[in-house]
């Protein structure tokens, strides 16, 4: 007959063994949590057009950086990244949103600049149930009426940029405004939103030119700003018109005649291919700058180690945005799409791309923006050492509450 102490050393075995067998079934089912066991993500945007320098490789490098940070791996699966060029075309950028999302096991989509583009890839990842990122996308309405839960804005929208502008330029004594708008819908959103803000804190807009995008002659629409007197041109575009808009007026010499200009979308490619000659003064908003601390410089520095030019905010929040979205897969323990966003939301951000980070209900990063004045030649000490910082602008007053036309806001 087996004593007790045998009784309790066979069921003890039993015991281990169970929690062995138990610890298996567990370990093997948080594995499975990865869909088709690899983390998949997928980098569309402009390869070889207009927006190719400030998104482009550059946001593949960025991505790729963020992968191998992690590790290469998370819960055990590989993560690997793949690229797409949409051509800044919507029906291009869905079409290859579709077939990553059906075919190819891509689990989030990143970047996508232009805001047609961005919305047509949006409306994919709905239909699909698939994450999407966008760092280069800039409607407001992204995160307003067409928000989804599975859509996320990271980097900024046009009311934060023409805001923190408007805002703090006005309160700075440059309190009347002329605008030279692209005639399309992302510079109308522009003019919009710091018109109002203008007006609100007491400046007047005197007037409007609206030329048409990529237009090759500006010098009517500069002469019509400098005529008007305003103490601020508004630039409410983005490339190339920006860059060309504001290289006419240097050379119209609107600055030596006491007008300012601010940039309402301005990136350091831009001013770094306009030259400081050419863009000195001009003030803009920015989500990121490489030169701002230690943590700045240390990931810029290793970035232009393998780009040879320093990141735009776009690129940045890239990387940031890839680096949040893995760890809320780690602390989800799943990629399941609901899961990780619920995730992605209840951790702030707090990184070298993002100050006060926060992701609300509405899918849109909130963080601190900077207002900006580019450097004089004189004042330059090193190569990209372009921006002064004026200010900071927090991130809940740039981008305002969350637009009750969004479905995801609690009415």
């Amino acid at each position: 007959m087996p004593t007790s102490v045998e009784d309790g050393l066979q069921l003890s075995l039993v015991r281990t063994a169970a929690f062995a067998a138990a610890a298996l079934v567990a370990t093997t089912a948080a594995q499975a949590q990865i869909s088709d066991n690899v983390v998949k993500i997928g980098v569309l945007s402009d390869m070889n057009g207009p927006a190719s320098t400030p998104t482009g490789q550059g946001s593949v490098t960025a991505a790729q950086m963020a992968v191998d940070d992690f590790g290469g791996k998370v819960l055990d699966k590989p993560i690997s990244v793949i690229v797409g060029d949409h051509q800044l075309k919507p029906d291009i950028g869905a079409a290859l949103a579709r077939r990553w999302y059906d075919t190819e096991q891509v689990d989030l989509i990143v970047d996508v600049p232009v805001s047609a583009v961005g919305l047509a890839v949006q409306t994919i990842a709905n239909e699909k149930k698939k994450l999407f990122i966008t760092q280069s996308t800039g409607a407001a309405d992204f995160h307003g009426k067409f928000c989804s839960p599975y859509a996320m804005q990271w980097v900024f929208d046009t009311r934060a940029l023409a805001t923190g502008t408007a805002k703090e330029v006005v309160k700075r004594g440059g309190d009347s405004w002329f605008f030279i708008t692209d005639d399309y819908a992302f510079g109308h959103s522009l003019e919009r939103d710091a018109s109002s803000v203008v007006t609100a804190n007491g400046g007047k807009v005197v007037g409007a030119v609206r030329p048409p995008f990529a237009t090759p002659d500006l010098s009517s629409f500069i002469l019509q700003a400098q005529a008007s007197k305003a103490k601020i041109i508004g630039i409410a575009a983005g490339p190339p018109n920006n860059i060309n808009e504001i290289k006419t007026a240097s050379e119209f010499g609107l600055l030596k005649g006491g007008q300012q200009m601010a940039a309402l979308l301005a990136l350091i490619t831009d001013i770094h291919s306009l030259g400081l000659p050419a863009a000195q003064g001009l003030l803009l908003t920015t989500s990121f700058y490489w030169d701002m601390d230690d943590k700045t410089r240390e990931w810029s520095k290793r970035y232009f180690a393998k780009m040879n030019r320093m990141p735009t905010m776009w690129q940045a929040g890239v990387y940031s945005a890839v680096t949040h979205y893995l760890n809320a897969i780690k602390a989800a323990g799943s990629d399941e799409p609901l899961a990780v966003a619920a995730k992605m939301r209840e951790t702030p951000v707090e990184d070298f791309f993002a100050r006060n980070g926060k992701l609300r209900a509405d899918n849109l990063m909130v963080h601190d923006l900077v207002l900006a004045q580019v450097k004089s030649p004189e004042e330059s000490k090193y190569p990209w050492d372009y921006y002064k910082i004026l200010a900071t602008i927090k991130g809940d007053d740039a981008f305002g509450p969350p637009d009750p036309a969004c479905p995801l806001i609690k009415k």
